[in-house]
């Protein structure tokens, strides 16, 4: 299917994101709804953002904070729930993958609690050596 010709898009321009409604999916998302509306708006700053659109209204959102060179960490992604089952997360992981900046990352990361089956057609996997990866938690954070 070509989403471009029903009237989907996928952008990285930061001028094109609603705001208002990443925060409020992400103000109620499992892994983000203890972040305040500033630290969701200076996490988006600082990361390269994908955007999916349905006739100019925000359905979705990418989030990759990288380097550029070696690192790249995914996180944030969702599709609205009434557009869930389209093939649009898909696409919006294809769009990721592929991203002309991105092409040589050696380590991209992700964390997620119930989506391992969508990651794993991208080339995600389990750590390979665990024993090697901290982490540095602040739950008050």
């Amino acid at each position: 299917m070509n989403f471009i010709e029903t009237g989907f898009l996928i952008s990285n321009d930061k001028s094109k994101l609603d705001l208002v409604m990443i925060c409020d999916f992400l103000g109620t998302a499992y892994w983000s709804n203890q972040r305040s509306r500033e630290t969701i708006l200076n996490s988006i700053e600082h990361s390269l953002c994908f955007g999916l659109y349905h006739q100019d209204q925000q359905i979705g959102l990418a989030r990759v904070v990288t380097d550029y060179a070696t690192f790249a960490y995914l996180c944030d992604v969702f599709v609205l729930e009434t557009y869930r089952g389209q093939g649009l997360g898909k696409w919006l992981m294809e769009t990721v993958i592929g991203h002309p900046d991105l092409p040589a990352i050696r380590r991209f990361m992700l964390a997620t609690r119930d989506a391992h089956g969508l990651y794993t057609q991208y080339g995600f996997q389990s750590l390979s050596a665990p024993e090697r990866w901290m982490e540095r938690f602040n739950k008050d954070a």
